[in-house]
């Protein structure tokens, strides 16, 4: 192939760059910025249920594992008439595990932001998700999020074992000391020892069950 036709042949879009045409960024890593919804989910449902659902009066979420959404990474555009018809999204969790290299976790943080920003360009409702692991991530996971505004995050998995839930704890407290929030979605258990002094500051907490534990009353009530 000559050299010409190298150049007239337009490149592969592998970092999927068309998400943050649109975008502003934020902190040295430019993680793009979110615009949070001024709407508040009544509902929500896992991304992975949503596809089958035709409920569109909830807000999808994606606290599930990544191998059950990062699909709409590799084609955004293939669910995203899908999204819209819901109420709005909370963007993708992509996990953050303490052990994971720090470019991973500053990648995976990327990652639910331009999914994010693409999504409210295409008229979706979006709150952003927060995700931290241990102080290391601090210098760029609340970064791309709108102060004294909502706020979602994630405690199944996360505050059951001691060691995860003094991390939890910890970065809960980093993220409300910087980000100010008036409300705080938490997709799982909130409890009282945890979440009771952010109340206290006048913070909105909204709780939802996760799939599990919903599954799981469902099951012993019936």
């Amino acid at each position: 192939m000559s050299l010409a036709k190298c150049a007239s042949k337009a490149p592969a879009d592998v970092f999927h760059a068309f998400l943050v045409e649109k975008a502003d960024y934020d902190g040295i890593e430019e993680i793009p910025c979110i615009k949070t919804s001024r709407l508040l989910p009544a509902r929500v449902i896992p991304f992975s249920k949503a596809l089958q659902s035709t409920d569109f009066d909830q807000w999808v979420v994606f606290y599930e594992h990544d191998s059950q959404f990062v699909r709409l990474w590799n084609n955004p555009r293939k669910y995203i008439n899908i999204l819209r018809k819901y109420k709005g999204v909370v963007t993708p969790d992509f996990s953050l595990y303490r052990n994971m290299p720090l470019v991973m976790q500053k990648w995976s943080t990327y990652q639910g932001k331009a999914i994010g920003v693409w999504l409210q360009n295409k008229g979706v409702e979006v709150i952003p998700n927060v995700r931290f692991a241990d102080e290391r991530s601090y210098s760029f996971c609340f970064d791309g999020v709108e102060k004294r505004s909502t706020v979602a995050i994630g405690t199944h998995g996360c505050i059951k074992k001691l060691t995860d839930r003094a991390y939890f704890e910890k970065g809960l407290a980093e993220m409300v000391k910087r980000l100010q929030p008036q409300t705080i979605i938490v997709y799982g258990a909130a409890p009282g020892y945890m979440f009771g002094k952010y109340k206290a500051m006048g913070i909105r907490i909204m709780q939802f069950d996760s799939a599990f534990s919903a599954a799981h009353k469902k099951a012993v009530n019936a």
